[in-house]
């Protein structure tokens, strides 16, 4: 099993920055890949970026790129630095971990519990 923890989710106003932590414990050794998605009201969950644990190369969502940046420190915290956040930026955001075979499905094994993020306009 393995047991995923968001944190620094928050309000903040449209322009500004937030970074969002995902620490991981347990069996690690069993996923290859950590992710972050997104879940606005009403909306189905999408995908906002991944990493993979060994080699680092990472993808991103296009409405993302250039004003997010995944990244790791060590085995168990992934963060996911956003910039220039927009209010359609607002959802409850989760890191997953697993082995899916595409990054950018919903195909992660676990799933953290979320943390808001809200973007004034």
């Amino acid at each position: 099993q393995v047991q995923l923890v968001e944190s620094g989710g928050g309000l903040v106003q449209a322009g500004g920055s937030l970074r969002l932590s995902c620490v991981a414990s347990g069996a690690l050794l069993s996923t290859a890949v950590m992710g972050w998605f997104r879940q606005a009201p009403g909306k189905e969950r999408e995908f906002v970026a991944a990493i993979r644990w060994t080699t680092g190369p990472t993808t991103y969502a296009d409405s993302v790129k250039g004003r997010f940046t995944i990244s790791r420190d060590n085995v168990k915290t992934t963060f996911l630095q956003m910039n220039s956040l927009k209010p359609e930026d607002t959802a409850v955001y989760y890191c997953a971990a697993g082995s899916p075979p595409v990054l950018t499905t919903r195909e992660y094994r676990y799933w953290g519990q979320g943390t808001q993020v809200s973007v004034s306009s």
